[in-house]
Formats: structure tokens, C-alpha cells, sequence
């Protein structure tokens, strides 16, 4: 399998999925051991879903595939450049390798606005016009952790 391969995959996709109008022009391909995994699309519009990004789809979809929350060792194939959540998925899923086609500025260029994500965290999450976050009860988060540490459950 060539990295051609797995990005055709994944720009067919998003050209099907993208001219029934079910989502944006975005598809993602997970490869292991150089056979591809899990191929998958933007879903955004047909599943009412704002996270069903391609990359999101296709970590999803392998995860089930491989029956495991971890795809150490796979690498994933865009077409665009990871959103800021797509980004945090992929590196979640312990993906070490991205391959992407499109940059922030291709997307941009036809109306998608990741660009605001990133400034939110590059101003040091203080832009209150984009998220306002206020901590309350903060005893509930510190009881559950605790429970999770004393039985020694998975840390992923």
C-alpha cells in the first residue's frame, strides 16, 4: 500500500459524501501495517453531528475495527489538515503519523473557520466571546478522580 492509495481512498469518500450533501469535503483513511483499516468522511449534515469530522469518523471506525481504544502504530491519512479537535482525536488515539493533503489556509479559503479554535488556545483560553468557562463544585470532578485512581482503572 502507497501513501497515494490511502489519501485516494479517503478524497473518493468525501467526494461521495460531500456531493449527497452530507458533509464537508473532508475524508480520513487509518492504516496499519500498510493496509488500510478504516476509511471515512465528514458526516457533519446528514448525522446533526458538529463532531463527526472525517478524522473523527475514521478513529471511530478502526478503533471498532482493531476492538481497541488505542491505534498505536496506525497512521492517518487527510485531506485537509486537522481541526483543532480532529488534531486532539488523533493524538488521543496515540497516532503518531498524519499525513494530510490541504492546509488550515485551503479550508479557509472556501468558508471553514478553524482558525478561531486556535486563537482561543493561543490567547491562553481568555476570549470569552468564543468560550466562557467557570468552575463549579469542583469537590465532584476531585471525588470521581480519586475513585478512578483508587481502583486502578485504565488511564488512557
Amino acid at each position: 500500500m502507497y501513501i497515494k492509495d490511502a489519501m485516494e481512498a479517503a478524497a473518493k469518500q468525501a467526494k461521495q459524501t460531500m456531493n449527497e450533501n452530507k458533509g464537508g469535503p473532508f475524508g480520513a483513511a487509518v492504516v496499519k501495517d500498510g493496509k488500510i483499516i478504516a476509511v471515512a468522511s465528514n458526516s457533519v449534515l446528514c448525522d446533526k453531528d458538529p463532531t463527526a469530522h472525517a478524522e473523527v469518523n475514521a478513529i471511530r471506525l478502526a478503533c471498532k475495527k482493531l476492538d481497541t481504544y488505542d491505534l498505536k502504530g496506525c497512521e492517518i491519512y487527510a485531506t485537509g489538515y486537522p481541526c483543532p479537535m480532529c488534531l486532539s482525536a488523533i493524538i488521543w488515539a496515540n497516532i503518531k503519523k498524519a499525513y494530510v493533503s490541504g492546509n488550515i489556509e485551503d479550508a479557509e479559503s472556501i468558508g471553514f473557520r478553524d482558525d478561531f479554535i486556535y486563537k482561543y488556545i493561543e490567547s491562553g483560553k481568555k476570549d470569552k466571546n468564543i468560550l466562557s468557562i467557570d468552575f463549579q463544585d469542583e469537590y465532584i470532578a476531585k471525588a470521581l478522580y480519586s475513585e478512578y485512581a483508587e481502583k486502578n482503572k485504565t488511564i488512557y
